[in-house]
């Protein structure tokens, strides 16, 4: 079975590559955890979508039943064998010494100077490798879908000589750190905005121009007329020149708007803490409100003192969390005359800029890693070493 994958998926693999049955290229770790009831153990968990491993809460010895751990081995491949055929795959690191992971979770070690253990990894993130992860995952879906421990070993994967095999994943790991500063960038240009919205929002920082310009307390209602979303049931969203909004942002396009201006969306079931900014003419949906401004005032400025209000508070429900249009009317807000909300708006529209770009700039990142895989990996593309 395994010579005819081989032959199907791998023909067209370079001369000098070799095709190589995991069980050659790796090798099982599997050391007890001998459980002390009162013990605080921290187990790890793996993400789908090659995601990688995230660590659970602490738990005692006692909670942990009678289920078999084992100690995390730094520099392994792992796998959760329940969502194996979904990319639950990672890496170990010294991060996780010292803490444990169930049988679900098996490691392998790499044979060294055979197998380079990021190219392993980087192979089973591609299309190709999830395909075999799913040949490997037999049943149906979900939880019935699990790896069979020695028909993974059993598959065969495309093998590069050693040093090019290092080369591969240094040109990968070069594009992952360029993806971890940009993450890193967008998170602090958040928390830019975030500081900033804080004081800016509330009159801790005024600009010189607007000294002495005194604030009013004034209720939504007096601010904004709000309107109910309705269903986009029989209409044509495909394709549409209008974004349909959602309470937790765009879910399709339609041809044609419930509003035709700029509006603020807010969550009138479900997701009430996240509003949003249509800048042009829209649909939303009929688990929102859309406000409209009033006379002298800024759109904007309402998004961004309502983004920094916490909605939740305001709850009417013990269940999926709601809103009633009386109780947004009712929120009371501290506001500016419209010039200077307009400055207000326009430092945080900047920053929303800024955050924009550096996303763009990830998601850009992101298609050439995908890419560089697809054809790093499977000898598409061929590097000098």
């Amino acid at each position: 079975m395994n010579s005819i994958r081989s032959s199907t998926i791998y023909s067209a693999v370079p001369a000098d590559w070799k095709v190589v049955p995991l069980r050659k290229l790796l090798r099982r770790v599997k050391k007890p955890v001998e459980v002390e009831a009162n013990q605080l153990y921290r187990e790890i968990g793996i993400l789908s979508h090659g995601k990688g491993i995230f660590h659970k809460e602490e738990r005692t010895g006692t909670s942990l039943g009678n289920k078999s751990v084992f100690w995390v081995e730094p520099d392994c491949f792992v796998v959760n064998i329940v969502f194996a055929w979904e990319q639950a795959i990672a890496r170990t690191t010294s991060f996780e010494k010292g803490m444990i992971a169930s049988h679900r979770f098996p490691m392998y070690k790499p044979k060294e100077g055979t197998l380079d253990l990021d190219f392993l990894v980087s192979f089973f993130n591609t299309l190709q490798g999830k395909h075999l992860l799913g040949l490997a995952s037999p049943g149906g879906a979900g939880r019935n879908k699990t790896l069979g421990q020695q028909a993974f070993l059993d598959l065969s994967i495309p093998l590069p000589p050693f040093p090019e095999q290092c080369k591969i994943t240094d040109i990968l790991n070069t594009v992952n750190q360029a993806i971890a500063l940009t993450e890193q960038r967008i998170e602090a240009a958040h928390q830019r905005k975030k500081g900033l919205m804080q004081r800016l929002l509330t009159g801790r920082v005024r600009f010189p121009e607007f000294e002495g310009k005194t604030w009013r307390k004034m209720k939504l209602q007096d601010l904004i007329n709000i309107h109910y979303g309705k269903s986009p049931k029989g209409i044509q969203k495909v394709n549409g020149a209008f974004p349909v909004f959602g309470t937790g942002g765009i879910v399709g396009s339609t041809d044609q708007a419930l509003c035709k201006q700029a509006a603020v969306i807010i969550g009138r079931k479900g997701t009430i803490d996240q509003p949003q900014l249509a800048e042009g003419p829209f649909w939303a949906i009929d688990t929102t409100f859309y406000g409209v401004p009033k006379a002298n005032v800024d759109l904007p400025w309402v998004y961004y003192a309502l983004s920094n209000t916490n909605l939740e508070r305001y709850n009417e429900a013990s269940g999926v969390p709601s809103l009633s249009r009386n109780t947004l009317y009712g929120i009371k807000l501290l506001v500016p005359e419209i010039e200077e909300q307009h400055r207000i708006a326009a430092i945080l529209q900047a920053c929303d800029g800024e955050i924009d770009l550096l996303i763009q700039k990830r998601d850009a990142l992101q298609r050439q890693k995908k890419g560089l895989m697809q054809r790093l990996l499977t000898g598409r593309v061929r590097v000098s070493v």
